[in-house]
């Protein structure tokens, strides 16, 4: 990766695609699937700050984790820890049947919890947008 701006815009925009798809699932039903999709776009999302500021290699799916790696850059990042832990939740369970003590993920996880999932999402992509509009050079 020689441009850290290219490489940020490019998981920005594939976090970007990842929520638009989750809230299809969310109105159409698949609430497991939205629910791994919000996972997936925040996780993206703050990979996306993490490799503006110039790191090589972001390594990790903890959406948590990740803010928390950004907490002496961008103390606001603490703001959503919560969130962040509410959406690793639905990084593994919602798509496999063992995941979970009962029933297969489509058949249990509920239209509230995907839609508390897209609304996290949202929140760390906006989080993010705004940390990759006050860079310099900022395009995204």
């Amino acid at each position: 990766m020689n441009d850290p701006r290219a490489e940020a815009d490019r998981w920005f925009r594939q976090a970007g695609n990842d929520l638009l798809f989750a809230r299809r699932g969310l109105s159409e039903g698949f609430h497991a699937q939205a629910c791994f999709l919000s996972q997936q776009a925040a996780e993206k999302a703050v990979k996306a700050v993490h490799y503006l500021s110039g790191e090589r290699t972001v390594l990790g799916h903890s959406v948590r984790q990740l803010l928390h790696s950004l907490e002496d850059r961008m103390p606001e990042a603490m703001a959503l820890l919560e969130t962040g832990g509410l959406l690793d939740q639905f990084y593994i369970p919602t798509r496999y049947p063992n995941g979970l003590p009962d029933g297969a993920p489509y058949e249990v996880y509920t239209a509230g919890q995907a839609e508390d999932a897209v609304r996290g999402a949202q929140a760390v992509l906006d989080f993010a947008a705004g940390a990759l509009s006050r860079h310099p050079g900022a395009g995204g």
